[in-house]
């Protein structure tokens, strides 16, 4: 599953995972390979990244949208 999170600014991380936490408008959720084509809103908070390495890596962001779609995670964070 390959992941890109996006600000403005610029571009924070892109790569292979394996699930990412993410805090979502109605709570907090996960996405594991193969989930679902899913659409949602982010509110502030941390996104958990673990890499398919088992490396674990965490960014803040103060909101958001996500796209998931055919493996393909694409965030564009604030």
């Amino acid at each position: 599953m390959n992941i890109d999170i996006i600000t403005p600014e610029k571009k924070l991380f892109s790569g292979d995972i394996k699930s990412v936490k993410l805090p979502g408008t109605d709570g907090e959720f996960t996405i594991l390979n193969n989930h679902a084509p899913i659409i949602s809103t982010l509110t502030a908070g941390e996104i958990h990244v673990i890499e398919e390495t088992d490396n674990k890596l965490k960014f803040h962001i103060n909101g958001g949208v996500i796209e998931m779609q055919e493996n393909k995670i694409i965030i564009l964070a604030e």
